[in-house]
């Protein structure tokens, strides 16, 4: 059987780390598989759906490296869904139900204050043609129950092993709402079937779901899917993340805090697995180590210190030739490998390559404590042309005249030199600056 497997995010929001984590092992396990990835628009919620959320699912996906081999939307599908319906009122598994959400709720709460299950109690399968057609008259449309069999639902799922449900513990789910509209419990089994996926694989929240969509499956004369069921995400404070709220969302990451994809994609494939979280520079690294097998049952944490951490890391091993381009595009086209090497251990994210840029080109106002020790600094300062050896020969020279070593030598030299405490290695840094610069700023001048 070849793996096809598929993300199918509703467009009502804004993607966040969890569903991106649940696309990201989709599509690793795929590609490790050597099958085929489906992106799906579960858009049938006309209410909430919006173009902006699709687009935006869509250039999350596309900065990730996620690409898709098929591509759908529900919202094109509705005849195939009203199909599907008459399929099953035909089989006698799709019944009509005339009660109000208020009707619904009052006897929900009654079964709970019993101590029972609030579990449909099928009164609309006692209703009459005659009592049908007077609700109708009322004005009550209906909503359409499916009709769940009474016997065991067992499947060995990929993460959290061999599950079983008693069918008398399930409630009859609603399939079509009483404007007529299909609901996610029945365009999903039929587009997975239509689509011939093979391997479900969505979060926990989903295993009561997956209990009752067997059934439809089986209903309709389609293959079950192999199912894989992932403990949701939370934040680091153990909170679930939401579409909604914009909880850590993919837009605010790549935009306002300067992630890496790799630094994301690395973090997301390794979080609640038995390896190691370390930077990885392609996909296909993820794909080659990608087991479902590591996976635990625990709830993992997603902690943005972590995703910071990890960013550094990968951007301290980063190539030039990798990061050309996207320099270009800032407007930072005199960078060169040199420039990179000298900078990049002190990176956090890439855009502030441009900072360390303006340090060594841009007019810098030098922060000076003791103006005579930095005279005496300049008097040292060697003629150019400087290599990375200058640095070392000069602070040495100026160490044997003042006497000074440590930090009480260099931190002031840094502060002049640069306006800061802290950055790369200033045997990097001060060819860059030049000698004229270099004695402006040791005189206490802005340049």
């Amino acid at each position: 059987m070849s793996v096809a497997v598929r993300f199918a995010p509703s467009p009502t929001g804004l993607l966040h780390v969890g569903n991106l984590r649940l696309a990201l092992v989709n599509w690793l396990f795929a590609r490790n598989a050597g099958g085929s990835f489906l992106l799906r628009l579960d858009d049938t919620d006309e209410e909430r759906s919006r173009p902006e959320y699709a687009e935006a699912i869509e250039r999350d996906l596309a900065w990730m490296g996620l690409t898709w081999d098929r591509f759908a939307r529900e919202s094109d599908r509705y005849g195939r869904y009203d199909e599907a319906a008459a399929m099953l009122r035909a089989a006698g598994r799709l019944y009509p139900c005339y009660e109000t959400a208020e009707e619904l709720g009052l006897r929900r709460a009654s079964q709970v204050s019993q101590g029972r299950p609030p579990l449909y109690d099928r009164a609309a399968l006692r209703l009459t043609d005659a009592d049908r057609a007077r609700l109708e008259v009322e004005g009550r449309r209906p909503h359409w129950r499916f009709l769940l069999e009474h016997r065991p639902v067992e499947w060995d799922d990929l993460v959290r092993g061999h599950q079983r449900f008693a069918g008398a513990d399930l409630s009859d789910p609603v399939l079509i709402r009483e404007d007529g509209r299909p609901l996610y419990t029945l365009t999903s089994v039929v587009d997975d079937a239509d689509f011939a996926i093979s391997h479900v694989i969505r979060g926990e929240d989903h295993v009561a779901n997956t209990a009752v969509q067997i059934q439809i499956w089986q209903a309709l004369g389609a293959d079950v899917p192999g199912f894989a069921h992932l403990p949701l995400l939370t934040d680091a404070g153990g909170q679930g993340l939401s579409k909604r709220l914009g909880s850590l969302s993919i837009g605010s990451l790549r935009d306002d805090d300067g992630v890496e994809p790799m630094a994301l994609a690395s973090l997301l494939a390794k979080l609640g697995t038995s390896d190691a979280i370390e930077p990885r520079a392609t996909l296909d690294a993820l794909v080659a180590e990608f087991d479902m097998g590591k996976v635990s049952r625990a709830t993992p944490k997603f902690d943005p210190e972590d995703l910071k951490r990890l960013n550094a890391k990968l951007l301290h091993l980063t190539p030039f030739d990798a990061v050309r381009g996207r320099l270009e595009a800032m407007g930072l086209a005199g960078v060169d490998a040199g420039f990179w090497e000298a900078v990049r251990p002190n990176l956090a994210r890439l855009s502030e390559v441009a900072d360390w840029w303006a340090v060594t080109h841009a007019p810098v106002a030098p922060v000076v404590e003791d103006a005579g020790f930095l005279a005496e600094a300049a008097g040292l300062l060697p003629d150019e042309p400087w290599d990375a050896g200058t640095w070392g020969a000069w602070t040495a020279a100026v160490k044997a005249r003042t006497g000074r070593k440590g930090k009480e030598l260099f931190l002031p030299l840094r502060k002049a030199l640069t306006g800061l405490e802290h950055g790369p290695e200033l045997k990097l840094l001060l060819p860059l600056i030049g000698r004229a610069r270099a004695l402006k700023r040791l005189a206490g001048e802005t340049a």
